[in-house]
């Protein structure tokens, strides 16, 4: 698939969600092995995507999406002409995105980048991999080399193998329409998240009062999740006369950390026996960052 120029003009909140949090990743050189990215219509937003992809390798190491398709490389029209060697595009063959098509991929990324220091896959309707060609990927999540980066393309995360899912952080380009309407308990315990220490001060509180279960711990992580992101996209004077003004002593790196760590400890939530061991490794991860 060939891309098209991204044009800056007029962007969607949730696009400019996007734009700031891949910014936000190059800047704070955060960048994770292997991202789920969910696209509504995947043909006019794949250059939103792809402006990524050109960060990620370009080789004057742009960390501005408005800065792209500069003069100094020929990176960028390479990978808009469907040119580029250390990109590698898989789309599905009908209803499915088969096994051989995995396994040709694998052989070529055994090799080392051929220009720069990264190279990128896209598989796009990621939802169509169906488990022998979703294990045939999965070593290669599992066990990333350090220069190969994935990129997985859905119109729902939640039609993708969670074996997959798990090990993707997950960004969106979906309209979600986020509305910040936060309940006070809510409130109360971002501001101990980002205290840090004071997770543990108030372990019995928050046990008992905001997260007594896995189902309601599950549902106001995501929930939180969504307030990071969407705080990546507002600028500092922005966030001052926000109803989310009490996360303007968090920088973006800090954010990023807890999107992270989010993403991460999530899937281990639904497999996990002892919530409260659970629980604890959490709130020690967020009191490290």
């Amino acid at each position: 698939m060939k891309g098209m120029k991204l044009n800056m003009n007029d962007l969607t909140c949730t696009q400019k969600q996007f734009v700031s949090y891949v910014e936000a990743i190059m800047h704070s050189n955060k960048l994770s092995h292997s991202y789920l990215i969910e696209v509504g219509d995947s043909l006019l937003e794949f250059p939103f995507v792809l402006s990524f992809v050109k960060m990620i390798l370009c080789p004057e190491e742009v960390k501005k999406v408005s800065n792209l398709n500069c003069s100094h490389c020929n990176v960028c029209r390479l990978i808009e002409n469907g040119n580029f060697p250390d990109l590698e595009i898989i789309e599905s063959e009908g209803a499915q995105i088969k096994k051989n098509q995995l396994v040709s991929l694998k052989d070529d990324f055994q090799k080392k980048s051929l220009i720069g220091k990264r190279r990128v896959y896209v598989i796009m309707n990621a939802e169509k991999l169906n488990p022998s060609s979703a294990n045939t990927i999965l070593k290669f999540l599992e066990e990333p080399s350090d220069d190969v980066i994935a990129i997985l393309l859905t119109q729902n995360r939640y039609q993708v193998l969670d074996t997959i899912l798990s090990r993707c952080q997950v960004l969106s380009l979906m309209d979600t329409s986020f509305s910040v309407d936060l309940d006070l308990n809510v409130v109360q315990f971002i501001k101990y998240l980002i205290d840090g220490d004071s997770l543990f001060i108030h372990y019995k509180k928050i046990y008992e009062d905001i997260l007594p279960d896995k189902v309601v711990a599950k549902n106001i992580f995501e929930l939180i999740e969504k307030v990071f992101v969407y705080c990546l996209s507002l600028s500092t004077n922005d966030l001052e006369n926000h109803d989310l003004s009490f996360l303007k002593s968090c920088d973006k790196k800090c954010i990023l950390m807890y999107i992270t760590i989010i993403e991460e400890e999530i899937p281990k939530l639904v497999y996990n026996i002892n919530y409260k061991l659970w629980l604890s490794s959490i709130f020690s991860r967020f009191v490290e960052v």
